[in-house]
C-alpha cells in the first residue's frame, strides 16, 4: 500500500471540495457526477508530491474546532486531544483560573482548553515567531484573543517565564520528542517544521529541559499535562520524579502512552 493509500478517497473529496468552494458534505450528496475543475489539477499534484492535506487546504480540525496551520506550525493531530479530555477530567470540579502553553504552534492546545474553561485566561509561548502569528489568528477567529496572550519565548533561554505571572493552574506543552534519527513518513518529514519535531539522539532534550522548570510554574493544585512518544514514558516520568513530580500517564485512544500528567501533590 502506498503512503497515500489509506486516506486517498477522503484527501480527493477534501481538495475538490476546496477546488469548488463548497463542503466536503456537499460533494457528496451535490456534485458526485460533476466534471473536476481546473483548481482541483494543481491541489491534487500538491498532495500527489506528499504535502499534507491540512497545508494544502491551510485549516485543520482539533476536537470539533477548526485551526488555521501553515508550514510554521505543526498539523494538530487527534493524538494531542488526549491532554484535552485529561484536564477536563481533573478540573470537572474546580476548573482552571490560569493556563500556560509552552510551545503553543497553532494554539490548538490552549484556544481549545480555554473554549471548555470560559472564566480561564491563558498565555501561549513559542519560540517560533511565525507560529505565534499562526495562533494569535486563530484565537482571534475562535473568539478568544480577549483571554489568551502569545509570547516569543524559549524555555532554554534563562528568566523566560519571569513576566508571564507564574504559577499556573493547568499547563499544557506537546514539546519536541521524535529522535534526530527517527525514520518518519515523508508527509512529515519534508513538510513539518523540524524545530517542533526533533529533539536530540532520544527525542529527550526538550523534557531534559522544561520538566525540572515545571515546579516553579504550577500552583499547589495545578498540573502540567505533558505529551511524550509512544516509548518515552518510563524516562520522561523519570524526569519528573527527579523533579519532585508526582505522574500519572494518560493512554490515547490506540491505546499508547500519550501525556503524563505531572503534579505537585500526589493524590492528583
Amino acid at each position: 500500500m502506498g503512503p497515500l493509500a489509506s486516506t486517498a478517497r477522503l484527501d480527493a473529496e477534501l481538495l475538490m471540495a476546496a477546488a469548488l468552494g463548497t463542503t466536503r458534505s456537499q460533494v457528496l450528496l451535490r456534485h458526485m457526477r460533476d466534471p473536476a475543475p481546473a483548481a482541483f489539477e494543481p491541489l491534487l499534484a500538491r498532495r500527489l508530491g506528499d504535502e499534507p492535506v491540512a497545508y494544502i487546504l491551510g485549516t485543520a480540525e482539533f476536537y470539533g474546532l477548526e485551526f488555521e496551520v501553515s508550514p510554521a506550525v505543526l498539523i494538530p493531530r487527534a493524538d494531542s486531544e488526549t491532554a484535552i479530555e485529561a484536564a477536563r477530567a481533573a478540573f470537572a470540579d474546580a476548573p482552571p483560573a490560569r493556563l500556560l502553553d509552552c510551545g503553543t504552534g497553532s494554539g490548538a492546545l490552549l484556544l481549545t482548553a480555554l473554549s471548555l474553561f470560559p472564566k480561564a485566561r491563558g498565555t501561549g509561548i513559542d519560540r517560533s515567531a511565525q507560529a505565534l502569528a499562526v495562533a494569535q489568528r486563530n484565537a482571534v477567529s475562535l473568539g478568544l484573543d480577549a483571554r489568551a496572550a502569545f509570547h516569543h519565548r524559549d524555555w532554554d533561554t534563562p528568566g523566560w517565564s519571569a513576566d508571564l505571572g507564574a504559577p499556573f493552574d493547568l499547563i499544557l506543552a506537546n514539546p519536541p520528542y521524535v529522535e534526530d534519527d527517527a525514520e518518519i513518513e515523508a508527509v512529515v518529514r519534508d513538510f513539518e517544521p523540524h524545530g517542533a519535531l526533533f529533539a536530540g539522539p532520544e527525542g529527550l532534550d526538550a523534557y531534559r529541559v522544561l520538566i525540572p522548570q515545571l515546579p516553579a510554574l504550577l500552583t499547589g493544585h495545578g498540573l502540567a499535562l505533558v505529551e511524550i512518544g509512544s516509548r518515552q514514558a518510563e524516562a520522561v516520568t523519570a524526569l519528573g520524579t527527579a523533579a519532585g513530580l508526582a505522574a500519572r500517564l494518560h493512554h490515547d485512544l490506540a491505546g499508547r502512552p500519550r501525556i503524563i500528567a505531572f503534579s505537585r501533590l500526589l493524590h492528583r
